[in-house]
């Protein structure tokens, strides 16, 4: 009788710690942040991110998933399959009035906070007879991976500059890294690509032995691009030395990048999610430098055209953020 009941007593801890750990499973909150492809900075930057709100929310599991870009990542957010995604303005703006790529679908998409600038690279290297942008005719151009922001800004700086995309280029469709190995083989002559500073694909590229480098400027299409789409770009500079071999300012399209999710988010997670970044912004400047620029001072309403999370505004105006 003695070791019947010592069965049991083991069979009822057993369930007691199973039943547990079945609640805590329960308790616990999954957050997918997408991010972009592997050679730019979405990736390393999301995982980052991922990693922090493992780390000091409680009951939180974090990953990051590798993805086509913000088009890609606006349709997670639309179907829940992520809870957060890094994106461009532009894409974010088009997905919340259901325009262009979204057509047909509007996306409930809210912003949580304002990340970085993204800028617009064009390039080249040396030998391809590109100096400037109407070089571009009758080219091998990459203007991004399907699904990408890339993609929705590279057309309309190609509108801007009086090109015809479709007409005036040979275009393909490829990622950073894929674009790099191209352009490196010869199969390509130039590439779009906008993210931060620097891409690691675009550095592996100008450190390449016997390439050399060229990064086209293209600020005079922004009033042009603003005039139709909104005043969602600005201009500026990517500094020499970004990368290896660039020995002067190569002058460019800018557009800020936020952190989004669905309207649908709780505001516990949405506050949670904001103050996390902010508090331990060191840690994800740690993988990537974009993340300097997470400051209380570019939390503004004139940084994203997408309506505020309740959640993430009752943060920022705790802090005195002049939303």
């Amino acid at each position: 009788m003695k070791r019947k009941g010592l069965v049991l007593s083991g069979l009822a801890l057993a369930t007691a710690v199973f039943a547990g750990a079945a609640i805590a499973q329960q308790n616990t909150i999954a957050i997918a942040i997408a991010t972009g492809g592997t050679g730019g900075v979405y990736y390393p930057l999301g995982g980052g991110m991922a990693n922090v709100l493992s780390k000091y929310v409680p009951g939180t599991q974090a990953t990051a998933r590798v993805t086509g870009g913000s088009v890609d990542n606006l349709k997670l957010i639309h179907s829940k399959q992520s809870e957060v995604a890094l994106v461009m303005v532009d894409a974010a703006l088009d997905a919340l009035n259901g325009e262009d790529k979204f057509k047909g679908t509007k996306v409930e998409v809210r912003t949580l906070m304002v990340l970085y600038p993204n800028r617009m690279h064009v390039v080249s290297v040396e030998g391809r007879g590109i100096e400037k942008m109407s070089d571009l005719k009758g080219k091998r151009v990459s203007t991004g991976s399907p699904g990408s922001a890339t993609e929705v800004m590279a057309f309309r700086v190609i509108e801007g500059a009086g090109l015809d995309k479709d007409k005036d280029m040979r275009r393909e469709r490829l990622g950073v890294a894929e674009s790099t190995n191209a352009i490196k083989d010869g199969k390509i002559d130039a590439y779009f690509w906008v993210g931060g500073l620097p891409t690691a694909a675009v550095t592996d590229l100008a450190a390449s032995p016997g390439i050399k480098l060229k990064l086209i400027d293209h600020t005079e299409v922004v009033d042009k691009m603003n005039a139709k789409y909104g005043d969602l770009y600005t201009t500026g500079v990517i500094p020499p030395k970004t990368y290896p071999g660039q020995d002067k300012d190569n002058k460019i399209a800018v557009v800020q990048n936020i952190l989004v999710a669905n309207a649908s988010m709780s505001d516990k997670t949405a506050y949670d999610i904001v103050k996390t970044f902010i508090e331990k912004r060191d840690e994800l400047i740690a993988v990537h430098g974009e993340a300097k620029s997470i400051t209380m001072e570019n939390q503004v309403t004139k940084n994203s055209p997408i309506p505020w999370h309740p959640g993430a505004m009752k943060y920022f105006n705790e802090k005195g953020a002049k939303m």
